[in-house]
């Protein structure tokens, strides 16, 4: 008996940057049908647009439905879901766009939480533009968070060679040592581990613990913080059981390769942790967020106006976010039909 096909929702984000021509590139390749079935929530129209910017790509098989719960299995799905009227203007953000990406992610999550996706994929979207119309959160992940009334989440950036969680996510910098507490850094880890273990079938994860300040403080001279609050989280971990170990140097740390030691890394804030992960895995990274009841991944770049409409983007980011995403769900499915499993025996 086949195994049923997963059904991966992709949103269209800002459809003035990127997303449409990174999606259609990677379902180009009629064959990826016969991985999974892919639903695209946005615009035949602008989908049919987007494609014949792109010169290499001939016909592909769409078919337009009104909610995931009609897909076919042997095309690519587009649920069309914004205004009739509604045109793109590749290479700058404007009110319609942010306004067409919001509609994109809520019939997505609508889906999503009636069962007929099974994991969301998210394009990039402008966040400043959304939040002008309205959109009220400052990203993907917080928005997500809301609508499965998760308590916990981390953002988790993903490539081959190495994962990076951040502690304090979407802050403004001088906002970071405030927002930073043993707690706070001690919740994120349990998180990690969890995750680690279910999501990405790692048994015993190591996780290493970045320092706030440069060279983790010099003993106090340059901050405390790593004394202070980071030390004894790290500490604390350790005698529940996780194997966290730090804090540590960010500049050794991914200057000297020290994160390929550890199956993750959790950074103090955004840029210390995305930097040095864009910088080595740019073009295979993916952002998933844990956490979550729900599998949600996405590309790990931005809408890049300008490159839009130009047949230049580069699509592995995305299709590495597809199938980091079904990845994880199978992972999970494992896990849990393991542990449920051993439950049973040990009634």
């Amino acid at each position: 008996m086949n195994k049923p096909k997963l059904v991966v929702g992709i949103t269209q984000g800002d459809s003035n940057g990127i997303g449409y021509e990174v999606l259609i590139k990677s379902l180009a390749d009629s064959r990826i049908l016969d991985s999974f079935t892919p639903v695209v929530y946005g615009s035949s129209k602008i989908f049919g647009f987007y494609r014949k910017q792109l010169h290499e790509i001939e016909q592909m098989d769409t078919y337009v439905i009104h909610t995931a719960k009609d897909v076919h299995q042997k095309r690519i799905n587009i649920v069309n879901c914004l205004p009739e009227n509604f045109y793109a203007e590749p290479g700058q953000p404007s009110p319609d766009s942010a306004k067409a990406a919001m509609l994109s992610l809520s019939a997505a999550v609508k889906d999503l939480k009636d069962g007929y996706i099974d994991v969301l994929v998210t394009g990039p979207i402008n966040k400043r533009a959304m939040t002008a119309e309205g959109f009220g959160f400052t990203g993907h992940t917080e928005y997500l968070q809301d609508a499965f009334g998760a308590r916990e989440i981390a953002m988790i950036m993903v490539s081959p060679q190495l994962r990076v969680a951040v502690a304090t996510g979407h802050i403004p910098l001088k906002d970071v040592p405030s927002s930073i507490t043993k707690e706070g850094i001690l919740s994120k880890l349990r998180l990690m581990n969890e995750s680690l273990e279910r999501d990405f079938a790692i048994p015993k994860p190591k996780i290493a613990v970045l320092g706030l300040n440069p060279h983790c403080g010099d003993g106090g001279l340059l901050g405390d913080e790593e004394k202070e609050i980071i030390l004894p989280a790290v500490l604390q971990a350790q005698e529940e059981g996780i194997l966290a170990f730090g804090p540590y140097s960010p500049d050794g740390f991914f200057g000297l390769g020290n994160y390929g030691r550890f199956d993750a890394t959790l950074a103090m804030y955004h840029d210390q942790g995305l930097g040095p992960f864009k910088a080595l895995a740019f073009s295979e990274g993916v952002n998933y967020t844990a956490g979550l009841p729900v599998v949600r991944t996405s590309p790990d770049h931005g809408t890049a106006y300008d490159m839009a409409g130009r047949d230049e983007a580069d699509p592995h980011s995305m299709l590495h976010a597809i199938y980091t995403a079904i990845d994880i769900f199978n992972n999970r499915l494992a896990y849990d039909e393991l542990h449920s499993g051993k439950m049973r025996l040990e009634r």
